[in-house]
């Protein structure tokens, strides 16, 4: 069986954009954002990578508002989940900011907004949906 790509965004303008970008690809991809039905997705067990949004503004856990590097590390300090490949999707240079919430997120990787080379973008899922 081959594996799916969560995405998980909350803006519909980049949900249109991924959509698009792996239907081309020929990548499954399942858009989504509320948190709690994200872990009912984990726990079918066919997802391969996450890519993740940082700036979550309308995504919700347990009630309760989370950005992308918490929601990222959520998953990740789960043991059912830790070797899941996340992507971070970011609009921030992660070497301005010190790099604290890539490793603070426990993220596998991360792309730059504006996504200029989709090329990247799905090299670097196809890279970790191999590994």
């Amino acid at each position: 069986m081959s594996k799916t790509v969560l995405i998980i965004e909350d803006d519909p303008f980049s949900q249109d954009f991924y959509t698009f970008i792996f239907r081309k690809a020929g990548i499954t991809a399942v858009i989504m954002e509320d948190g709690d039905k994200i872990f009912e997705e984990l726990e079918k067990g066919n997802i391969g990578v996450v890519i993740m949004d940082i700036n979550l503004k309308n995504t919700f856990l347990k009630g309760e508002r989370i950005n992308g590097v918490k929601f990222s590390r959520t998953i990740k300090e789960n043991e059912n989940y830790s070797k899941l490949p996340i992507l971070l999707v970011t609009a921030y240079s992660i070497s301005s900011s010190g790099d604290s919430f890539f490793s603070e997120s426990l993220a596998d990787d991360f792309i730059v907004k504006p996504i200029v080379d989709y090329n990247q973008l799905v090299k670097k899922v196809k890279s970790l949906l191999e590994a």
